[in-house]
């Protein structure tokens, strides 16, 4: 009891699961209000489409119902499985990424082929590049950690093949998926201790490719255009922009109230239920809404970097830092978008918008990270000892139920020894022949009268 009362005394922070707990609490929280905002935001189109106000709700309930066991195994898995699974799942990423891209087996949405649909399963390979090069770049780092100070084993091959992968997202296209993912080598070289100059010299050539691949796509100049000034183009490229602002705008302080949007209705607001997801947030919940929104990624964010910076496996280390950048980086593209501080790029809220493909990779690297998170040195030492007290309980527990049993009233009377007691007078009985005199005549317990 001494104990536990010490430990309860200790600040949250400093608890041995604290990594584990804040990045449960924030992950869990974003994804029970995307359920409800998915059903509010996707309502009027869903029954429009389908003729049921929650066919886009179950399909999403459905996503998040195969997720959470995919959490609770990741969870569980030690390190080594998650190394082990990086050069296989990167080149299955790598052979879908590249079927895509060939009519017939990539489905072609909004000018970009981006999905591969397999009866009802729609997969997404962008998805899916995210956590493979998380897990691919982390791993290959440590394998050469002894060599890293020689720049061509630093930078070869991880920034050509990673490289290779915004290629083939580029020619999907598929601009915002790109960015996120060239978030993730970018964030590990950073972590790992990468020289200035070095690291410089990468960003400023990404830059440069960056620009010109804007200035050669039309679309992509017309959209940079309209960011600067949505307003100028209000019925054009700046409607899904100006939309959000005031969906944004009505929501006030307090919103609307749930499910009392307008934007969601058709014609208005495009992709409320995906891309702009946070303007019915806004909406509908007001700026507090928001800035709880706002304030659990914020959460996530800082358990991640918690984790990062707390354990002592360089893997985890890097694998921590790159899916934290990811899943930042990627809710603030997404939310600058809608606030009009960013270009639209398309990309969703990671755990709020809809979309399994999205959904189920964050889920699994959000597992990974609670793994991790059980695999700090104090969180390590603190459940080895709960593990050990609690095998010792069910031991004791084991020991009081197989305690032998009192033998009953019969079994007593069945055992009780034999008094060999004698009659005062007659025969002598000896003990175990039955009741037979044995002829001695002896007796016992006054004297013999017959002497006197």
């Amino acid at each position: 009891m001494d104990r536990e009362t010490a430990e309860l005394r200790v600040p949250l922070l400093d608890r041995p699961l604290a990594s584990y707990y804040l990045l449960l609490s924030s992950a869990g929280l974003l994804l029970l209000l995307g359920l409800v905002m998915v059903l509010s935001a996707s309502s009027v189109r869903s029954y429009a489409l389908f003729g049921s106000a929650y066919t886009l709700f179950i399909r999403q309930a459905i996503w998040v119902g195969i997720g959470l066991p995919i959490v609770v195994a990741a969870s569980r898995l030690p390190v080594r499985a998650f190394r082990a699974l990086a050069y296989p799942l990167l080149a299955g990423t790598v052979l879908l990424l590249m079927a895509v891209l060939v009519p017939g087996i990539g489905s072609v949405r909004g000018g970009a082929r981006q999905w591969i649909v397999v009866g009802p399963i729609t997969i997404q390979p962008s998805e899916l590049a995210k956590i493979a090069l998380v897990l691919w770049c982390s791993d290959l780092l440590v394998r050469k950690r002894r060599r890293l100070s020689d720049p061509k084993h630093l930078f070869v091959p991880l920034v050509p093949v990673f490289l290779f992968i915004d290629l083939l997202m580029l020619l999907e296209p598929d601009l915002g998926g790109a960015i996120c993912v060239t978030v993730v080598p970018l964030t590990i070289l950073w972590v790992i201790g990468t020289p200035k100059r070095f690291y410089g010299a990468v960003m400023g050539s990404m830059i440069i490719a960056a620009t010109v691949l804007a200035v050669v796509e039309p679309y992509r100049i017309r959209r940079l255009l309209s960011f600067t000034d949505p307003f100028a183009d209000a019925n054009g490229d700046g409607f899904q922009a100006v939309q959000g602002i005031y969906a944004l705008s009505t929501g006030g302080w307090w919103g609307d109230g749930l499910g009392a949007s307008r934007a969601k209705w058709p014609e208005l607001l495009p992709a409320v239920h995906t891309d702009f997801i946070l303007a019915i947030i806004g909406e509908e919940l007001g700026l507090v809404g928001s800035l709880v929104v706002v304030g659990l990624f914020g959460v996530l964010g800082y358990a991640g970097l918690r984790i990062a910076h707390r354990s002592d496996d360089l893997f985890v280390r890097l694998a921590a830092a790159g899916v934290t950048a990811w899943i930042i980086v990627q809710a603030v593209v997404n939310m600058g978008a809608v606030v009009g501080l960013l270009p639209i790029t398309g990309v969703t809220l990671p755990l709020v918008s809809f979309g399994g493909s999205a959904l189920l990779p964050t889920l699994a690297a959000l597992g990974m990270l609670l793994s991790f998170a059980r695999s700090e040195p104090a969180a390590a030492k603190y459940l080895a000892r709960r593990a050990e007290e609690r095998r010792a309980a069910r031991a004791e527990r084991a020991g009081v139920r197989r305690r032998p049993r009192l033998p009953g009233r019969r079994a007593r009377r069945a055992r009780r020894p034999d008094l060999e007691l004698v009659p005062v007078d007659g025969p002598d009985i000896a003990p175990g022949t039955g009741g037979r005199a044995t002829g001695t005549g002896l007796s016992v317990g006054r004297p013999d009268v017959s002497s006197s």
